[in-house]
């Protein structure tokens, strides 16, 4: 089974899920949307 197969497998699994939908709310929170955007600028600013 290729690691592709073992991710989707995983995602589609109850726990996979689970973690999904955390990562959905977090992402959701204010706080960590700055610090992903200061993160993309940091890496933005690096290729220049």
């Amino acid at each position: 089974m290729s690691l592709m197969q073992r991710l989707s497998a995983f995602l589609r699994s109850p726990r996979g899920q689970q973690l999904v939908d955390r990562g959905r709310r977090e992402l959701a929170k204010p706080e960590n949307q700055a610090k992903l955007k200061q993160l993309a600028n940091r890496l933005s600013s690096r290729r220049r």
